[in-house]
C-alpha cells in the first residue's frame, strides 16, 4: 500500500513534464508559422538619404523635414598659404522633405556654378524577408539643376542651355547591420555652359558602401565610373570616403573627395581633381531633421 502513492506521484509529476515539452513545441511552431507569415523590413541601410554626395536608398519618415548644410574645401595641396584649402569653400542649402514614407523631394542651391537644384525620391522595391522575399531596396531619384552663373556678355545662353537632368536607379542590399553595398546606374543630359562636354549625354555607374563602426559612427565610401565612350575631356572619375557621426536629431559627416561640385550632375561628370595628385578635398555635411506633423 505504501508503493502506491510513490508510483502515482512519479506518473503524476511525469505527466506534468510531457504537457509542459508539448506546450513548448507547440508555442515554437506557432511562433515559427507566425514569422513565416510577417513581412520583415530592412531598416537603416544607410544613416542618412546620402551615402557622401550621392543619394542612398534611404527615404525620409513622412512629414519630417531634414535641413542639410554642405561644405566643399579647395584642394589640400594649397598647402599653408591657403590653410590646406579651408581659405576657400563652396556650400550648398538644401531641404528635403517627405512625402509618404517611400516618396520624398527635395530643393537646394548650391555656391559652385550658382546651381538651383531639385530631386524627387521614390522607393521602387524595400528588401524584406518572411513572408515577402526581397533581396534589395530600389529606388528611383530624377534631378533637375539649373546653372545660373553670369556669363560674359558676348556670351548669350538662352534658360534651357543652362539645365541639366539626372536619372538614376538604387540598388542596395544590406547584408548584416554592420554593412550594406549599393549601386548606382545614371544617366546625365549636361547643360551646354558648365563643362566642355563632347557628348550631352553622359553614363555613368557606381558603388557606395556602408561599414559601421560603432553605434553611431559609421565609415562610407561612393565611386563614381564614368563610360569612357561619353566621359569629358578633363574629368576623373569621383572618389569619396567619409564618416558620419549621429547625435540625436543631427547627423555629422566628415569626408575626403577629389570633386568640389555638391550636386550629382557637377559630381559625377565634372570633377577635374586627381587623387593621385592631392587635389584633395576636406568637407563636412551637417543634417537636422524636424518633425512637422
Amino acid at each position: 500500500m505504501r508503493k502506491i502513492p510513490l508510483v502515482f506521484t512519479i506518473f503524476f509529476f511525469s505527466s506534468i513534464k510531457i504537457v509542459a515539452q508539448d506546450t513548448t513545441n507547440l508555442m515554437n511552431q506557432l511562433e515559427t508559422e507566425t514569422a513565416k507569415n510577417k513581412i520583415v523590413y530592412a531598416t537603416a541601410t544607410f544613416k542618412t538619404t546620402r551615402i557622401v554626395d550621392g543619394q542612398s536608398v534611404e527615404n525620409l519618415p513622412q512629414h519630417v523635414l531634414d535641413v542639410r548644410i554642405s561644405h566643399r574645401f579647395g584642394p589640400v595641396s594649397g598647402g599653408i598659404y591657403n590653410f590646406f584649402g579651408l581659405d576657400n569653400a563652396t556650400m550648398r542649402l538644401g531641404f528635403d522633405y517627405g512625402i509618404t514614407n517611400g516618396i520624398m523631394v527635395g530643393i537646394g542651391h548650391s555656391t559652385y556654378q550658382k546651381t538651383y537644384d531639385s530631386f524627387l525620391k521614390i522607393r521602387l522595391l524595400r528588401q524584406s524577408s518572411g513572408a515577402r522575399n526581397m533581396p534589395v531596396t530600389v529606388s528611383f531619384v530624377t534631378v533637375i539643376a539649373a546653372n545660373t552663373l553670369k556669363l560674359f556678355d558676348s556670351v548669350k545662353t538662352d534658360f534651357g542651355a543652362r539645365v541639366s537632368f539626372v536619372y538614376q536607379l538604387l540598388i542596395a542590399r544590406k547584408f548584416s547591420e554592420n554593412f550594406a553595398l549599393q549601386v548606382m546606374p545614371v544617366f546625365i543630359h549636361e547643360d551646354e555652359i558648365s563643362f566642355a562636354h563632347n557628348d550631352q549625354n553622359v553614363f555613368s555607374v557606381g558603388i557606395g558602401g556602408r561599414q559601421k563602426i560603432s553605434k553611431r559612427v559609421n565609415l562610407n565610401a561612393e565611386y563614381y565610373y564614368q563610360l569612357p565612350a561619353t566621359k569629358a575631356p578633363g574629368s576623373y572619375n569621383v572618389f569619396s570616403l567619409g564618416v558620419d557621426i549621429g547625435t540625436g536629431g543631427h547627423v555629422f559627416q566628415l569626408h575626403f573627395t577629389n570633386s568640389i561640385g555638391l550636386t550629382e550632375k557637377s559630381f559625377i561628370s565634372e570633377t577635374t581633381g586627381q587623387w593621385a595628385k592631392s587635389n584633395i578635398m576636406f568637407g563636412f555635411n551637417i543634417s537636422r531633421v524636424f518633425q512637422l506633423k
